[in-house]
């Protein structure tokens, strides 16, 4: 499971973990806490992150809440900017929005029809 919005390229990672087994030639098996219990110890080589000591990169554990699904919603904070695409027939408005636990880096363009529907308070 990576931890980040389902269907974002950018996956997200929680903290530091301690390696505990080699599995074979590209999975590891990790020492991750109790309330993490839900989620699978063994991870793909490709879902871990060479610890590189930059703390911002890091998002709390108890901020996040995974439930039964492994899965948990992310929260719209802010929309940074607006823009208008120009196709052969019709226009797409997209917004750039500031999730929860992410960075300014990280904000993603949302179809902005979408956003006024699942979040209203933002456009006010």
């Amino acid at each position: 499971m990576r931890f980040g919005k389902k269907g974002k390229l950018s996956p997200r990672y929680v903290k530091p973990y301690r390696i505990i087994q080699r599995i074979g030639r590209v999975a590891y098996r990790l020492e991750l806490p109790p309330e993490m219990s839900l989620v699978d110890k063994v991870f793909h080589v490709s879902m871990l992150k060479k610890v590189v000591g930059d703390p911002s990169l890091i998002v709390p554990v108890d901020t996040i809440e995974v439930n039964e699904e492994l899965t948990y919603e992310e929260i719209p904070v802010a929309i940074l900017d607006m823009q208008v695409q120009n196709l052969r027939n019709k226009e797409i408005a997209s917004v750039k929005v500031l999730w929860q636990n992410q960075q300014i880096e990280e904000a993603a363009w949302e179809a902005e029809e979408e956003m006024k529907k699942k979040y209203p308070h933002l456009f006010e």
